[in-house]
């Protein structure tokens, strides 16, 4: 029998955070290991965390990213099979679905396998439309072959839900330390190319969803663009997504019309700052370490590097 371990990093992860773990708690499937890394929390969210029977690890909030805390993740569970992730932020839709998303493991091939990512009740149309997009309700395994359809897409996948085969991760050298963002997309990129496949898995659903203002957006995609010109070596394995872009905004103004076409000028404006964003992070070379900063959601990412 696979052994499971359940790993979240957390910080101030609020009163919501119960949702998620009581989601944890009703699931079918034996869980041998729980841990929480947590950078810092100083409201209840360690206290909630033992409650319901999880580990604690501590690490500043200084010394915080993406690839390193879910790494100590990683190492604190090197004794399981199975290492599932997630972000304190969701909430499991239904007690199947850690047993679905470990389903696909019996591939032996599989690496990685990945969630159906739902909106929230009550999210905007901009953030559904984003979520029910990207995160359709047919399963599909990945492997490096489909590079050709689907461009650098071929190596998403997503750690808000995502589950790993430990040796899988081993193989490629665990989660990269000092990546602005998207650990998930290096080592699904590393693991295509070593011959492992990803798997999403429609049937493993979660909520989760972001309401992000035109601002954040902006932030996001420039953190994006800083994130593709610093690992070009994915852009050069797999490709562009292609026209995905154009699919996408197709497909979201024909939701926005027909859900809410007041929306149009925050869509419009999200638009542009998505494009001017990603730009100006492929480009993040060129600006001034006060304009990095400025621009990036991950603004600890910048004091590290000036650390090195």
């Amino acid at each position: 029998m696979l052994k499971i371990a359940i790993l979240i990093p957390t910080l101030n992860a609020g009163n919501s955070f119960v949702e998620l773990l009581k989601t944890i708690a009703v699931q079918k499937v034996i869980i041998n290991k729980k841990i929480i890394i947590d950078s810092g929390s100083n409201d209840k969210t360690t206290e909630h965390a033992r409650a319901y029977d999880f580990d604690i690890l501590n690490i500043k909030k200084a010394d915080f990213d993406h690839g390193y805390a879910r790494q100590l993740l990683a190492d604190a569970a090197k004794d399981c099979d199975i290492l599932i992730y997630l972000t304190q932020d969701c909430i499991l839709k239904d007690e199947n679905s850690f047993t679905e998303l470990i389903a696909a493991f019996q591939d032996p091939a599989v690496g990685i396998a990945y969630g159906r990512q739902l909106p929230h009740a009550g999210a905007k149309v901009l953030e559904t439309h984003a979520r029910l997009f990207n995160y359709t309700n047919e399963s599909r395994v990945k492997q490096l072959s489909d590079k050709t359809e689907l461009g650098i897409k071929t190596a998403s996948c997503s750690n808000s839900y995502a589950a790993y085969r430990s040796m899988a991760l081993q193989d490629v050298g665990g989660f990269p330390i000092n990546t602005i963002f998207a650990e998930d997309v290096i080592v699904g990129g590393q693991m295509l190319i070593k011959g492992w496949k990803i798997a999403y898995v429609a049937s493993a659903e979660v909520y989760h969803s972001h309401d992000y203002t035109t601002k954040e957006e902006f932030k996001r995609y420039f953190d994006i663009g800083v994130f593709h010109s610093t690992n070009d070596w994915l852009l050069k394995e797999f490709g562009s997504a292609g026209g995905e872009g154009i699919k996408y905004l197709k497909s979201e103004l024909k939701y926005v019309f027909k859900h809410n076409p007041l929306v149009l000028p925050k869509m419009v404006m999200s638009i542009g700052a998505k494009f001017l964003g990603y730009k100006l992070g492929m480009l993040h070379k060129k600006l001034s370490p006060g304009q990095r900063r400025a621009f990036s959601m991950h603004r600890r990412y910048w004091d590290k590097l000036e650390k090195k």
